[in-house]
C-alpha cells in the first residue's frame, strides 16, 4: 500500500456573487452619508429688525438717574419717534457742579467735611436737545437695542459761597491764634449770596434699551457731559495770602498796616474762574412710550 505523501493543496475559495452585491450597496449608501454631512445647509435670513412704530409707538417719557464726577443728578427725558431707527430727546436735569480737582476731607470725630481751597459751591440745570439713532439693528436681536447719540443746549449754572467769607478777600482763613476764623458754610447757607450763570452744555452717549416690550422704556447710558461758561464760575478760591519772609514777625502774612495787621493782609491771585467742566457719566432710564 502506497502512502500519499505529498501535501493536499489548499484551492482559493470564490467569494459569492451576493457577497460582492451587499459590498456595492453598503459603499453606496456610506459615500451618500458622507456627501450629505459635508454639504452645507441653506442660509436662514434674518428677520427684520423690529421698531416702537410697529406698534404704534410715537412718544416716550422717562426719568433719568445719573452718576458723574459731580455727583449725582435727577432729569426727565421726552423722545419722539422720527423713523424706525432714530429718535429724536428733550432732557432736563439738575446736578451738581463742581473743579475735578476738588478733594474733601473728613473729620474722624465729628464727620465735618472740608474741601480745600473750595470757594463757591455749584448746580446746573442743563436743557437740551438731542438725536438717538440705532446701531447694528439687523445683527443684534432686539431685546438688546444700542444707541449712540449726542445732545446740545442751554445751561444755566447757580454758585454760592462755600464759606463766610468776613473780610471779602476771597480766601478762607482759619487761624483762631490771630483772631480770624471763616467757618464753611452748611449747604443751605449762603444761598441768597448765590449768583446765576449761562453757558452750553452736550454730551455725548452710548445706549443700551433692555427688553422685548418696547411700551417699558428701561435704558443704561455711557456718555460724556461738557459744560461751557465764557464768562468762567470762580469755584476754587481766586487769592492767597503772601506768606511772611520777616523770621522776627509774630504775623504769619506779609501786611502792610503794622497796627492792623489782620485788615492789611497782602493777597496774590491763586485759582482762575473755571470756563469748562467735564465729566463721564452713566445714566439709568426708567419710563414708559405710547
Amino acid at each position: 500500500m502506497v502512502n500519499n505523501i505529498y501535501p493536499l493543496k489548499m484551492l482559493p475559495m470564490r467569494r459569492p456573487l451576493a457577497a460582492h452585491v451587499a459590498v456595492l450597496f453598503f459603499m453606496m449608501i456610506l459615500a451618500s452619508s458622507v456627501s450629505a454631512q459635508i454639504a452645507e445647509p441653506e442660509v436662514r435670513g434674518t428677520p427684520d429688525a423690529r421698531s416702537p412704530l410697529d406698534e404704534n409707538l410715537n412718544n416716550g417719557i422717562s426719568l433719568n438717574v445719573l452718576l458723574n464726577n459731580f455727583g449725582v443728578g435727577i432729569g426727565v427725558e421726552y423722545k419722539r419717534m422720527l423713523s424706525r431707527e432714530m429718535e429724536g430727546t428733550l432732557t432736563l436735569r439738575i446736578t451738581g457742579l463742581r473743579d475735578v480737582s476738588e478733594q474733601t476731607f473728613t473729620d474722624f470725630w465729628f464727620g465735618q467735611q472740608v474741601v480745600p481751597n473750595k470757594y463757591r459751591r455749584a448746580f446746573s440745570i442743563p436743557m437740551m436737545v438731542g438725536v438717538r439713532h440705532r446701531l447694528f439693528a439687523d445683527q443684534v436681536a432686539d431685546n438688546y437695542r444700542f444707541y449712540i447719540s449726542g445732545d446740545l443746549g442751554p445751561v444755566l449754572a447757580f454758585s454760592y459761597p462755600y464759606f463766610d467769607d468776613v473780610n471779602e478777600d476771597g480766601y478762607r482763613f482759619n487761624f483762631p491764634e490771630i483772631g480770624l476764623v471763616e467757618p464753611v458754610n452748611d449747604v443751605f447757607t449762603g444761598l441768597g449770596d448765590g449768583s446765576w450763570h449761562l453757558g452750553l452744555a452736550g454730551e455725548v452717549r452710548l445706549s443700551l434699551d433692555i427688553g422685548e416690550n418696547f411700551s417699558r422704556l428701561t435704558s443704561v447710558q455711557l456718555g460724556f457731559m461738557g459744560y461751557y461758561f465764557n464768562q468762567g464760575i470762580q469755584m476754587m478760591q481766586p487769592y492767597e495770602p503772601v506768606l511772611s519772609q520777616d523770621p522776627e514777625s509774630n504775623f504769619p502774612f506779609e501786611h502792610t498796616d503794622p497796627d492792623d495787621p489782620v485788615g492789611s493782609i497782602v493777597m496774590k491771585p491763586f485759582f482762575d474762574a473755571q470756563k469748562f467742566f467735564g465729566t463721564p457719566q452713566i445714566s439709568f432710564i426708567f419710563g414708559r412710550m405710547w
